[in-house]
Parts: C-alpha cells; sequence; structure tokens
C-alpha cells in the first residue's frame, strides 16, 4: 500500500532570540566565460552542451513570441529540438557578463544535484553567445496560466494532484537531496505541469544552499515574487526552509481560491483569506468556478496544512510530528507575535517601491 503524502508544514516563524543569527556566507565569485568553461567540464558527460545555432534555431532566433516567462534574471523561451523534443531555454540577462556567468554557474550547480519527478529536469546548458540553461519543457505549461489565464478551469482532483506533488518536491529539496536547497521562489508561474498535471518546480535562480551547521541565512538585499514573501523575510531577511513553506501556503490558498497571490493595488491573497478562515466560511474561500464539484474533505485537509505549524497526515488531519524537523514554527500563519497586518502591508509596500525605485535607475 503506497504511503499517502505528508505535506510541509505551512506557517510563519517565530524567531528564536536564542539561535545564532550568523549570515551563511554565499560568494558570487567573478568568472571570466573562459574561466567559466573550464568550470563546466564535469557537466559535459551527462548534459549537453548546445551550440549557439542550436538554441536559436530551437527558438526560432530568441523571438519574443516565444517568451514564456521574464524575470530578473533572465528570459524563458519556448524551443523544439531537431529531434522534436519541447525545451524550455533561460537565457540570463542581468548585470554584466561577469554577473551573468556568476549567476549561470550558481543555478547550475543546484539544478546538478537535483534528480525528482516533482522538479524540472535539465537537458544541457549553452555558454555561446552567453548564458543559457537549457530545461525539459512541461507540455501545460505553468501553474499560472492555466490558474489565471486559461479558459478551461482547473478541476479539483487536478488541483490536490498538484498540491500534494509540490509538497514532494519541497520536501526532497528540503529533506532528501544532496544538500539543502531553500528554493526561494516557490509561485505558481515555477510550478510547470507535465502532460498528465504532474507540478514540476523550476526556476532555481535565486535558490541557496543551506548547510546543516546553519539555521538559515540572512539577507541583505529582497528577492522574490511580492505576495509570497514570509513576513520574517520582509522583516528580518530571513530565509530558511519556513520561506518557501510560507510560499507553499500561498501556493494553496491559490489552488483552493483561484485568485492571485497579490494583484496591484489589491490587498495580498493571505489577508483576503484570514477573516473568512477565522470564521470557517470555506464556502467563500473556494473557486466559484468549481461550483460542488470537489471533495470536502481534502479541501478542509488543504486548509489544516495552510494553517497548522506542526506537519499533519494529507490522509488525516491529526497533526504529526515531522521526522527530522528540529525547530518549531508557529500554529497559524496569521499568529506570528511580533507581525500583524498593518505592518506586513507597510512591508510590503517599501520593499515594493524600493525594488521599483532600483529598476528604474
Amino acid at each position: 500500500m503506497r504511503r499517502l503524502l505528508t505535506f510541509p508544514p505551512v506557517g510563519v516563524s517565530k524567531i528564536s532570540r536564542r539561535r545564532s543569527c550568523r549570515e551563511c556566507p554565499a560568494p558570487r565569485p567573478n568568472h571570466s566565460p573562459a574561466s567559466a568553461e573550464d568550470e563546466f567540464h564535469f557537466f559535459k558527460p551527462a548534459w549537453k552542451n548546445f551550440t549557439l545555432k542550436e538554441l536559436q534555431l530551437a527558438t526560432d532566433n530568441f523571438s519574443s513570441e516565444n517568451i514564456i516567462g521574464k524575470g530578473g534574471y533572465g528570459e524563458v523561451f519556448k524551443g523544439c529540438l531537431e529531434d522534436g523534443q519541447l525545451v524550455a531555454v533561460k537565457r540570463l540577462t542581468r548585470g554584466t557578463q561577469d554577473d551573468r556567468t556568476s549567476d549561470f554557474l550558481s543555478e547550475l550547480g543546484i539544478i546538478v544535484h537535483i534528480s525528482h519527478p516533482n522538479a524540472a529536469k535539465l537537458i544541457g546548458f549553452g555558454i555561446e553567445g552567453g548564458m543559457h540553461l537549457v530545461l525539459q519543457l512541461s507540455p501545460n505549461g505553468s501553474l499560472a496560466s492555466l490558474l489565471n489565464g486559461s479558459r478551461e478551469r482547473l478541476n479539483w482532483a487536478v488541483r490536490y494532484k498538484i498540491a500534494i506533488g509540490t509538497a514532494e518536491g519541497l520536501r526532497y529539496l528540503h529533506e532528501n537531496c544532496q544538500r539543502r536547497i531553500i528554493h526561494r521562489d516557490i509561485k505558481a508561474a515555477n510550478i510547470l505541469l507535465t502532460g498528465d498535471f504532474a507540478p514540476q518546480i523550476c526556476d532555481f535562480g535565486l535558490a541557496k544552499w543551506l548547510p546543516d551547521q546553519w539555521t538559515h541565512h540572512t539577507m541583505s538585499s529582497f528577492e522574490g515574487t511580492f505576495g509570497y514573501m514570509a513576513p520574517e523575510y520582509l522583516m528580518h531577511g530571513i530565509v530558511d526552509e519556513k520561506t518557501d513553506v510560507y510560499a507553499f501556503g500561498v501556493l494553496l490558498l491559490e489552488l483552493i481560491t483561484g485568485r492571485r497571490a497579490l494583484v496591484p493595488l489589491q490587498e495580498s491573497l493571505v489577508i483576503w483569506a484570514k477573516p473568512l478562515l477565522q470564521k470557517n466560511d470555506f464556502r467563500q474561500l473556494i473557486d466559484s468556478s468549481l461550483g460542488d464539484a470537489y471533495n470536502h474533505q481534502q479541501l478542509n485537509r488543504m486548509i489544516l496544512q495552510f494553517l497548522r505549524g506542526a506537519e499533519g497526515n494529507i490522509a488525516s488531519p491529526k497533526p504529526c510530528k515531522r521526522m527530522g524537523m528540529q525547530r518549531t514554527y508557529s500554529e497559524e500563519i496569521f499568529d506570528a507575535e511580533e507581525y500583524n497586518d498593518t505592518r506586513y502591508l507597510k512591508d510590503l509596500h517599501r520593499h515594493r517601491e524600493i525594488a521599483m525605485d532600483f529598476s528604474e535607475q
């Protein structure tokens, strides 16, 4: 009998004053293209080194019509290789050549250690004419495109499957990968869906290693996606597993409600949902396009995983202790002792203004 998945805990951490607040060093050395190529030699037996011509042919010369994603670090293009395989080609565009090479080495160095059904599969890379990562393209695109841009709505069974698979992928990154990985940008746009709607976590451009001896990173600059940022990250720059866990909780709310995590000039999804959750008014939470076509027990379990600090089994609402979990989570995502709605919104707006000012420079 297959063991049913246990969701990762979803909550806002209570920051321990007794814990070390050391910042884990994250050196980003400068690399010239030549030195970068020297560092790639050990990847080549397993992953293809694409030429610029091959990538241009696959993406119709990086046509704007083939762009399927864009962020602060690069653009992602849909492509098709000569053998017919669909791929996603990420071209890094941030900063100087040294910046792009450093970003490339950092992301590639993480991706090559990941092997899981719920994580995007690396096919190869290219360093001719720029820094490129080539990954297998999931036929159904991203969760964001289907939740927010598709006329055909996802049924409940598919949403539940996506929740389970994403939780499995995160647990792998946090517990079972060769080294502990914090993704830092879990969101609907970074969940790709295979032909049978199995989720695959993608885009490790912001990911960080978290050595076993460290409790967390402390970041001096804020990167990520507004609406998914955990309060302790906005307050203190703290990054650990709970950073991803909070974002996963927001993702659960998106699956339940069909709403975006954050809409310009509107409140965040978490704050919108708070009074409904406090009143147990789950009927108002559910995506209206589903009607009554959803499993009430599964809905309650997803909401419980959103609220509980200790991990619970998806087959049963009863919480259970997570194996290997050494740090505690707050009992409810909304009850961080030193954080309330007003302060969260102020920090959210402040960091958004900083980011917008920076992008205009």
